[in-house]
């Protein structure tokens, strides 16, 4: 195996100072760019490779956040991902992501193993588990512990941190209304995330579109569960009894099966019956005919996420600043799902 050089022996050679050779490799502009690239092309010449350990303990900051998400295989939460990596490598930060799985014990588990210096910061999105239990114990203890913790998506309000989320609430009126605008009368509610924060937004801008506009709230053409099995069950007997028009899907699987027991019942889409859904990934696009979507703008969340928590850890002020909520807006995408206005 090829010997790692030191500093001391990058100056010796060099015949300048170990701190010319540090400021040299982290790019400081005190040295002039002919050293800097000298010292930086020997270092690698000479397969250097910085004590990230002992820089960590000097600096007390180890250029590490921790990112927590429910479910990798769902494309928002792979988007969002995208948007914080980008961003914390902009600002030179690395990145460590565990998967919850949406299990509250995993969650504080993977906590509790990033909570030990590993890093200066948690980026994540409670998991469905969490929220059913309204267990935060584990969020609040690590910002005690001066582990600051920035919110997305899915947020609690009992926990004092910075968030990003999405006009939830506002993008389910919006969705709603624009099928009402296209001439729908019996517009059904199908959700599977009825135990999440954003569910229940959701549903409750459904609701409002709906008394807005003069409709009656219908009980019968609403599904709403936090179980995927008896949602399709429950879906199979609203396309054989009830006469809907309209149907607005609080997320990907009610969208996609909506879609699906659609085509199977016969019905025609967007003449016997007009979808929209409320997410945006490839899917959405490929699907015949392709979905109406609420796009979350997920890539943004993240980065805005990612620039919160660095900003909050690179303040110098004595007093911390003050929690903020940033709101995302949503954009409904008219496809093939839909007619047109």
């Amino acid at each position: 195996m090829k010997q790692k050089a030191t500093l001391k022996q990058i100056a010796k050679e060099l015949n300048v100072s170990v701190s010319t050779v540090s400021k040299a490799l982290s790019n400081s502009p005190e040295i002039s760019e002919p050293t800097k690239i000298k010292v930086q092309e020997f270092a690698k010449l000479k397969n250097y490779k910085p004590n990230n350990i002992a820089v960590n303990l000097k600096n007390k900051r180890t250029k590490t956040i921790g990112v927590i998400i429910p479910n990798i295989l769902n494309p928002f939460f792979a988007k969002v991902f995208s948007g914080i990596e980008q961003a914390a490598n902009d600002r030179g930060y690395n990145v460590i992501t565990c998967i919850s799985n949406e299990s509250l014990e995993k969650e504080i588990h993977a906590m509790d193993i990033l909570s030990n210096g590993t890093i200066d910061g948690f980026i994540l999105s409670i998991s469905e588990e969490t929220q059913k239990e309204q267990e935060f114990k584990h969020f609040k203890e690590a910002i005690a512990d001066d582990l600051p913790i920035v919110m997305f998506d899915r947020i609690s309000d009992e926990v004092n941190c910075d968030k990003v989320i999405v006009d939830d609430f506002d993008s389910a009126v919006d969705g709603t209304t624009h099928l009402i605008k296209l001439k729908c009368k019996n517009i059904a509610l199908l959700s599977t995330i009825d135990n999440l924060s954003v569910g229940k937004l959701r549903m409750q801008g459904y609701e409002k579109a709906l008394k807005d506009n003069g409709y009656s709230l219908n009980p019968e053409i609403m599904i709403h569960t936090d179980n995927t099995d008896q949602f399709d069950e429950k879906l199979k007997g609203l396309f054989d009894t009830k006469s809907i028009d309209g149907i607005f899907a609080l997320d990907e699987h009610a969208s996609v099966m909506a879609m699906k027991f659609a085509i199977k019942k016969g019905l025609k889409i967007p003449e016997d019956v007009q979808i929209i859904g409320f997410a945006d990934g490839v899917w959405s696009k490929r699907l015949t005919p392709s979905l109406s979507t609420v796009s979350q703008h997920a890539p943004e969340i993240g980065q805005a996420a990612a620039e919160m928590l660095i900003d909050r850890l690179e303040d110098k002020s004595e007093e911390a600043p003050e929690y903020v909520t940033k709101v995302i807006k949503t954009e409904l995408r008219q496809r093939e799902s839909t007619k047109k206005l």
